[in-house]
């Protein structure tokens, strides 16, 4: 270890002291450095953009209130993420929700997660198993498909199969033997399989392609002219589109129709401007709309792209509550 690792170590471990002892500026300084990378976790358990939030406040409340529990047998940042695993628990008993998760329609409460906030999650100093936020594991399809998991598989798959935990260290973060937490693991993959896409190997890369920066910037032209014909011409056959948390789920090009006449038609609600984004390391559109007689477009809706094989396969489509989160205005 170098010197200024002793003094990093030694100086984290006076912070974490003066923190326990009680010291409340040090202990806010403490959690929330860790606020992003706690948040993304919570947000997988939840698959809620808001509910992770108020799951990791209360992460802050308990490890503040319980903070004489302490006795450094764990690094602090383990012993957050065990709170913030319990708070999540506890919130999953509280609202009992599984699904299927065959459709993101099937996930009302599935919310996207901005790109620039997924940046933020790793602190720089903590090194590269800080947090894992691959584009494998964050993306749509994955989030939605751990809502299949029972709450406590759902933990230790995530800890184990996401975060790279230890069989021990998953235990201890669910208080329980190695054997069960070994056990839910396995149960969690062979579920996870079923429910995930076959091409996963895909997701590889946290950056998006380039023919996936052009798909979506043909989507925004598209529908900034309201032509329909260039938005059916970068769209796949078999292309699916929800809107969560509306149960709706639109199959297939003829269903399309329908939803591109209303869009784009004589009778539409209005005119289009979209700016590019991401979300869940997918290419995103947010969609402003001029109705007609006002001055302004305002914020409508986000459009989450999954593309496959040069066309969209799957259009996620959710309302403007998040454009704040994302640093859109919202107007334009």
């Amino acid at each position: 270890m170098t010197a200024s690792e002793v003094a990093r170590t030694t100086g984290r471990a006076g912070e974490i002291a003066a923190a326990v002892a009680g010291d409340e500026p040090a202990f806010a300084a403490l959690t929330e450095r860790h606020r992003r990378e706690l948040h993304v976790h919570c947000y997988r358990m939840l698959a809620s953009f808001d509910e992770a939030e108020d799951a990791v406040q209360e992460t802050f409340l308990r490890a503040w209130r319980g903070r004489d529990g302490f006795d450094g047998s764990l690094l602090f940042r383990a012993w957050l993420y065990r709170i913030a695993t319990n708070v999540c628990l506890d919130q999953l008993r509280r609202t009992s929700r599984r699904t299927v998760a065959h459709s993101f329609a099937e996930v009302p409460w599935l919310q996207p997660y901005p790109d620039g906030l997924l940046d933020e999650a790793a602190p720089a100093d903590e090194g590269p198993d800080a947090v894992v936020v691959e584009r494998e594991t964050i993306e749509l399809a994955f989030v939605a498909a751990l809502q299949a998991l029972p709450p406590k598989q759902r933990a230790a798959f995530i800890a184990r199969d996401v975060l790279g935990r230890s069989a021990a260290e998953t235990a201890g973060l669910l208080d329980t033997s190695v054997a069960a937490a070994n056990s839910a693991v396995q149960r969690a993959r062979t579920t996870m399989q079923q429910r995930l896409p076959a091409r996963r190997a895909d997701w590889s890369t946290g950056e998006l392609s380039a023919a996936e920066r052009t798909l979506l910037d043909r989507f925004i032209d598209a529908h900034e002219r309201c032509d329909a014909s260039a938005a059916v011409a970068i769209a796949a056959e078999d292309l699916r589109i929800t809107m969560p948390p509306y149960p709706a789920c639109y199959e297939g090009l003829a269903a399309f129709a329908p939803l591109l006449e209303r869009a784009f038609g004589e009778d539409r609600d209005g005119d289009w401007r979209l700016v590019p984004t991401s979300a869940n390391r997918m290419p995103t559109a947010a969609s402003y709309l001029r109705r007609p007689g006002d001055s302004e477009f305002r914020a409508f809706k986000f459009d989450v792209l999954r593309v496959e094989d040069g066309r969209i396969k799957e259009i996620t489509t959710f309302g403007p509550a998040l454009f704040p989160a994302f640093g859109l205005p919202p107007t334009l």
